[in-house]
C-alpha cells in the first residue's frame, strides 16, 4: 500500500485539513480534493472511487468527508482499515465535526496522522499509542516541573517568615512609642513599608484578632525611608496583590468588626487553622484484550497542611498493614529512623515546626506488577462478528478487591464512526455519545454486593478491532496500599492533636487495549 495523502474536505471539495505522505505541490493536492466530490456516483454504498491515476477511499463524516488517496495498485482491505483508524482519530481532537473545529485542532490533527503513516506506509499502531505519541510526556519535564514548584513554596514560605519578623519588629516599635523605624530595602517594596498580618495565609482575620495602636503621624522634612505608620490598610492591600501576583490563594481581608454578606470568615479560619492531611493514591493500569497486564503501577502520597504555628511541632502516627511489597519513601527532612522503628512521621529537628499554610509531601509508595491479582476491577470485553457485517458486544466486569468500594465508575466504549448501539442488556446505565463516537457504561458503586456486572449491544457494520481501547474512570475514598494516618501527636507530650484526614483513590490512567 501507498497512501499518496489523508485529508478532511467538505462535500463540495474544500479543503480543511490535508497531509501528504510523498512530494506533491498545494495546487496538485487541491485539484485532486476538487474533484473527489464530482466523482462520487449517485445512489451507491460504494467507499471508494477510481481514476486512471489514483483512488479516492472516503468515509461521510456528517457534512464531510475524511478521505485517503491512495495508488491504484493498492490494497483496497488495507485501505479500508486505515480509513477506520483516520477516522477515529478526529473525534478525539475534536468536539464536533464541524468546519471551524477541526480547523482549530489541525495541528493535533496532522501529528495523529503522521504516527498512523509514515513515507506513504502504515504504522503498527492503534488510537491508544497515538493518543501516547501526540501527548509527548515527558519524564523529564515532570521532574523540572516538580523541582521549580518546590523552588516556589520554599520562596514563599521565606516570605511568610519574613512578613512575620517585619510585624515583630514593627509591635517592638509601637511598644517603644512609635519612635522605631527600619528600611525598606527588604524586597518587598521601594521606600514604603507593610503591615502584615502574624498568619499570612488567613488575612481574613486582620480584624478579628489586631487592634492596630492609635498614634498620629507627625511632618518630617527627611525622606522617607522607614516604614509609615498608620498605612496599615495600604500596606496589607500591596503585600496581599504582591503574593497573588505570585500564584498565592490570599482570602480578601475584611477590614472591621460587621459581618459582610456572603463572608464566613470563620469557617476559613477554621479550616486553615486545623491540621490536615490528604493521603491520595493513584492507578496506573494497561490491560491486554486478550487478558494479561501490560503494566500496573501505584503512587501514592500523604501531604500534611497546617495552618497554625501552635500544630507545627507535630508527628503522624501510621498504621501499615500492606503486604504486597509496596516501596515506601519518607521526606529528606523526616526522621527515617523514628518512621522504621515506630512508623511515625516527625521532622529529624523535633525543635523545629512544619511549614505553615502549605501542602507538605511527607510520604510517597510506590507498586509495580504485571501479576492480573494486583489488578482491582477486571474488564472482559468481547465483541463477536455477526453474520452481516456487525458484531456482538459482551462487556463484563469483576471486583477482585472487594475490601475496596468504586463510587461513579464510567467505562468508556469506543464506536465505528456514525453507528448507534443497540443495547440489550445493562447494569446501572448507558449513555451513548454521538459526537464523540463512543458509548458511557455508568455505574454509581462497585462494592462486596456489587462486585460483577455485564452489558450487552449490538452495532451493526462493524469490527471487533472498533471497540478498543476502553477506559476506566472512578473514584474512591477507599486505600489501595493499606497505609492509614492513624493519629496526630504533640511532639513534647504525644498528647492528640486534633486533625482531619482525607483519602482519596483515583486511576490516572486505566485501559483495555
Amino acid at each position: 500500500m501507498v497512501l499518496i495523502a489523508a485529508a478532511v474536505c467538505t462535500k463540495a471539495g474544500k479543503t480543511i485539513v490535508s497531509r501528504q505522505f510523498v512530494e506533491m505541490t498545494k495546487a496538485r493536492i487541491e485539484g485532486l480534493l476538487a474533484a473527489f466530490p464530482k466523482l462520487i456516483p449517485a445512489g451507491t454504498q460504494h467507499t471508494f472511487v477510481e481514476t486512471d491515476s489514483v483512488r479516492y477511499v472516503y468515509q461521510p463524516m456528517e457534512r464531510l468527508y475524511m478521505v485517503l488517496i491512495t495508488t491504484r495498485a493498492s490494497n483496497i482491505l488495507e485501505d479500508l482499515e486505515t480509513l477506520r483508524l483516520f477516522a477515529r482519530v478526529i473525534p478525539e481532537y475534536c468536539r464536533s465535526l464541524e468546519e471551524n473545529e477541526i480547523a482549530e485542532n489541525a495541528f493535533n490533527i496532522i501529528f495523529a496522522f503522521d504516527e498512523i503513516v509514515a513515507l506513504g506506509y502504515r504504522e503498527s499502531v492503534n488510537l491508544s499509542q497515538i493518543r501516547t505519541f501526540v501527548e509527548m510526556d515527558s519524564h523529564e519535564e515532570k521532574v523540572h516541573l516538580a523541582v521549580r514548584m518546590t523552588q516556589e513554596r520554599e520562596a514563599k514560605n521565606k516570605m511568610r517568615e519574613k512578613a512575620k519578623e517585619l510585624q515583630r519588629q514593627k509591635m517592638e516599635a509601637n511598644k517603644r512609642g512609635g519612635k522605631g523605624g527600619f528600611s525598606s530595602s527588604t524586597g518587598f517594596g521601594n521606600s514604603t513599608g507593610y503591615n502584615p498580618t502574624p498568619v499570612v495565609g488567613d488575612v481574613s482575620n486582620i480584624s478579628n484578632d489586631i487592634k492596630p495602636p492609635s498614634y498620629t503621624v507627625q511632618k518630617t522634612t527627611a525622606p522617607a525611608r522607614g516604614m509609615k505608620l498608620g498605612g496599615k490598610s495600604r500596606d496589607v492591600e500591596s503585600f496581599v496583590d504582591q503574593l497573588k501576583s505570585e500564584g498565592e490563594n490570599v482570602h480578601t481581608p475584611v477590614l472591621n468588626n460587621v459581618a459582610q454578606p456572603g463572608h464566613k470568615a470563620p469557617a476559613i479560619k477554621q479550616e486553615m487553622d486545623g491540621v490536615h492531611l490528604r493521603s491520595e493514591e493513584k492507578l496506573v493500569v494497561r490491560m491486554g484484550r486478550d487478558g494479561g497486564v501490560q503494566s500496573f503501577e501505584l503512587l501514592g502520597l500523604i501531604t500534611l497542611h497546617i495552618g497554625n504555628e501552635q500544630w507545627g511541632r507535630i508527628r503522624v502516627k501510621l498504621d501499615n498493614s500492606d503486604n504486597r511489597g509496596v516501596q515506601l519513601q519518607t521526606h529528606p527532612n523526616v526522621d527515617r529512623e523514628l518512621f522504621k522503628m515506630r512508623s511515625l512521621i516527625g521532622l529529624k529537628n523535633p525543635a523545629k515546626p512544619f511549614p505553615l499554610n502549605t501542602d507538605v509531601g511527607v510520604l510517597k509508595w510506590r507498586l509495580q506488577s504485571t501479576e492480573e491479582s494486583f489488578v482491582p476491577l477486571l474488564i472482559n470485553c468481547w465483541p463477536s462478528e455477526t453474520g452481516d457485517g456487525g458484531c456482538d458486544v459482551n462487556i463484563e466486569y469483576e471486583l477482585t478487591h472487594t475490601d475496596l468500594e468504586l463510587s461513579d465508575v464510567n467505562i468508556y466504549i469506543p464506536l465505528p464512526m456514525g453507528s448507534k448501539p443497540v443495547v440489550s442488556e445493562c447494569e446501572g446505565n448507558y449513555t451513548h455519545e454521538a459526537k464523540r463516537n463512543q458509548l458511557i457504561w455508568s455505574l454509581a458503586l462497585i462494592d462486596s454486593s456489587t462486585k460483577n456486572g455485564s452489558l450487552e449491544f449490538s452495532v451493526p457494520k462493524s469490527t471487533p478491532n472498533d471497540f478498543f481501547p476502553l477506559t476506566i474512570n472512578f473514584t474512591s475514598k477507599s486505600t489501595y496500599a493499606k497505609i492509614k494516618v492513624t493519629d496526630v501527636l504533640f511532639v513534647d507530650d504525644d498528647s492528640p492533636v486534633n486533625h482531619n484526614v482525607e483519602t482519596v483513590l483515583f486511576p490516572d490512567k486505566y485501559e483495555i487495549v
